[in-house]
């Protein structure tokens, strides 16, 4: 009688050791498999990373191929079409003083003046064509000397001012390009039509905030003419680099001003 307790008390041990054995087991089987997703995951990681790499090499030879075409395309341009708007000119002012008839030199006049017409475009070409002007220091120097070098043949007063700009900050080309064309078109306009006596131009940056302000003294924009093509023009430009352009018009002021948000 007394062994059948003894006997059921090693049946209750050796239940509980292979219980706590099929415990350790299952256990030991969830950390592998545990383990084994964790690898997995991991090396997936690995492989859209790799991926993610291969994209961004790609892109990148990419970029350097468009801006090393870019440069060929500028370097030609500088190399051929200078060369010969500046032969071209040479060569017109060579016939004005050979020439004493009166008509042919104004001809030769208007001549000049479209290969110096000709000579600046091809200038901004170049301008908007080099990476190496992709900064925002870049745009506002060249913003700057366009806008003096414009209105010094005029009555206008020039001004400028820079408020708290990083020079290096990094912008697109696009980017350039359609604030340089806004900044053209506005200038113009300035000159056209507003018989300003003064013209400002101010950049401000405030952490990723850009603004170009245009701000003239003259008679203001027509209540009808606020809608006109120029002003749609620019503000399409703005609207196509995710930016802003906002106008202010008054009988003695009118202001524009250009909002980017990187």
């Amino acid at each position: 009688m007394k062994q059948l307790p003894d006997a059921i008390r090693l049946t209750y041990i050796i239940a509980a050791i292979l219980l706590i054995i099929f415990v350790v087991f299952i256990v030991l089987i969830i950390i592998l498999y545990n383990k084994r997703q964790i690898f997995f995951i991991q090396q997936q990681r690995l492989k859209e990373a790799e991926h993610q790499n291969q994209l961004l090499q790609k892109e990148l030879e990419q970029q350097r191929s468009i801006e090393k075409e870019r440069e060929r395309i500028s370097h030609d341009m500088h190399d051929d079409l200078g060369a010969g708007i500046s032969a071209l000119k040479l060569q017109a002012e060579f016939l004005k003083y050979k020439i004493e008839d009166n008509e042919l030199q104004n001809d030769i006049d208007e001549l000049l003046r479209t290969s110096e017409e000709m000579n600046i475009s091809m200038r901004e070409m170049l301008w908007s064509l080099n990476s190496g002007n992709d900064t925002l220091g870049s745009f506002i120097e060249y913003a700057i000397l366009y806008t003096g070098n414009f209105l010094k043949k005029t009555k206008i007063i020039f001004h400028s001012e820079c408020e708290d700009i990083i020079s290096d900050t990094s912008i697109s080309t696009e980017l350039r390009r359609n604030l340089f064309l806004c900044l053209k078109e506005a200038v113009n306009n300035v000159y056209k039509h507003s018989k300003a006596n003064v013209l400002k131009l101010s950049f401000c940056q405030i952490g990723n905030h850009f603004l170009m302000r245009i701000e003239d003294d003259g008679i203001g924009i027509p209540g009808g003419k606020l809608e006109g093509n120029g002003l749609r023009n620019m503000k399409r430009r703005m609207k196509e680099v995710q930016g802003e352009c906002k106008i202010s018009s008054a009988t003695s002021k009118t202001i524009l001003t250009f909002e980017i948000i990187q």
